[in-house]
């Protein structure tokens, strides 16, 4: 099973200084929504199913990967907008540290399966909302294809929720 979209991502190369663009997308490295969360949440959720769900485990595992990579294309992407790439968010010219308590972490399988499908449109749309506000096309590119393994992620969510549901509350 693949856990991201066989398509390349777009090159940030030819990005310029842009604090306000930088700082916008470094919510997406260390904000309260952001892919340091998923790749603890998933990486939590591989630990505690191993054992009891081995298919699980192994696709929070890969999917925590895709996520590790959306955090190192953002975080490039803010040292080439001139921001430093620290696990925080700029929030009112306030910067605050990334923190495990930004996770929620459910033990009952339904409720972990939920909740990461709920934490992927989230993502979802905080992204599409940057595109909205970006006047950037290499940005959006990047947000715009990022987005495409956010969908896919959620897909496969929903198929292990359907799994766990004809399984257990037939």
């Amino acid at each position: 099973m693949k856990y991201y979209v066989d398509k390349p991502y777009p090159s940030i190369d030819q990005l310029d200084i842009n604090i306000h663009y930088g700082q916008m997308i470094l919510s997406n490295v260390g904000g309260l929504h952001s892919e340091m969360n998923a790749v603890s949440l998933y990486f939590y959720n591989n630990v505690i199913m191993e054992n009891s769900w081995k298919d699980l485990s192994i696709a929070m595992h890969e999917i925590s990967i895709v996520e590790m990579h959306h955090l190192d294309i953002f975080a490039k992407m803010c040292c080439k907008l001139g921001i430093d790439p620290r696990l925080w968010d700029c929030q009112n010219d306030f910067l605050e540290y990334w923190s495990p308590g930004y996770n929620v972490y459910p033990r009952q399988i339904q409720t972990m399966l939920e909740n990461a499908i709920i934490q992927e449109q989230n993502t979802i749309d905080i992204y599409q909302y940057q595109i909205s506000c970006i006047d950037e096309p290499v940005i959006q590119n990047v947000l715009q294809r990022i987005i495409l393994d956010e969908q896919l992620h959620i897909q496969i969510f929903e198929k292990f929720l359907n799994e766990y549901n004809s399984r257990f509350h037939q």
